[in-house]
């Protein structure tokens, strides 16, 4: 479980393509070669599990369905990345609650400075602009964000020079691909409302 507040950026140093993995390594602060085998870090709001690495910096093995269904399919040497570790019981809960299990992908569809800050319209799957509410929750490649306008087919989010310069959104062109993760409030009560009022 992850809160959306991204730790750093992170950087990609190697890729290899296995027959059924596609292996990756991640490098940036110290603490990201320290962490235990096993362990867990979102990378671009994507939960993957530490594997031994070689050389310095965060390994992870990436199945198919992964490079397929979110965005770490796109990466290539040099990316940058945003790395979260897990959320801590009793630490600050910052953002909001992201399993770091992506629901599909969006697409940037405009950015716009609006003096200091910027303005982006991400363009989301017909199924998951039903959870999307305005003012409501939503992960953008593991961002915890805040949807200050939802339109029918897309989500309008400002951003503040402090997420510009120390997440992966100072990268971001109209046409880029991003990991999505809806609040999961809304997929749980959806999931538990008898079939006949669940969205078609």
């Amino acid at each position: 479980m992850f809160t959306g507040i991204v730790e750093t950026v992170g950087r990609v140093a190697e890729i290899h393509d296995g027959k059924e993995f596609r292996k990756i390594r991640i490098i940036g602060p110290d603490w990201i070669t320290n962490m235990n085998v096993g362990a867990s870090l979102a990378i671009n709001g994507c939960c993957t599990t530490s594997i031994p690495a070689k050389e310095a910096g965060f390994a992870c093995e990436l199945m198919r369905i992964t490079l397929e269904k979110t965005s770490l399919g796109a990466l290539e040497i040099d990316s940058e990345v945003n790395l979260e570790r897990p959320l801590k019981f009793g630490a600050e809960l910052g953002g909001h609650l992201v399993q770091g299990h992506v629901d599909g992908m969006g697409l940037v569809k405009s950015v716009e400075q609006d003096g200091d800050n910027r303005i982006y319209e991400f363009e989301l799957p017909a199924d998951l602009m039903r959870y999307v509410v305005h003012t409501g929750s939503v992960a953008v490649d593991g961002v915890s964000l805040t949807a200050a306008e939802v339109r029918e087919t897309s989500v309008v989010i400002g951003i503040i020079p402090h997420t510009y310069k120390n997440t992966v959104f100072h990268n971001y062109k109209v046409g880029d691909r991003v990991n999505i993760e809806v609040d999961m409030v809304g997929k749980y009560i959806e999931k538990l409302l008898p079939e006949k009022f669940r969205a078609k």
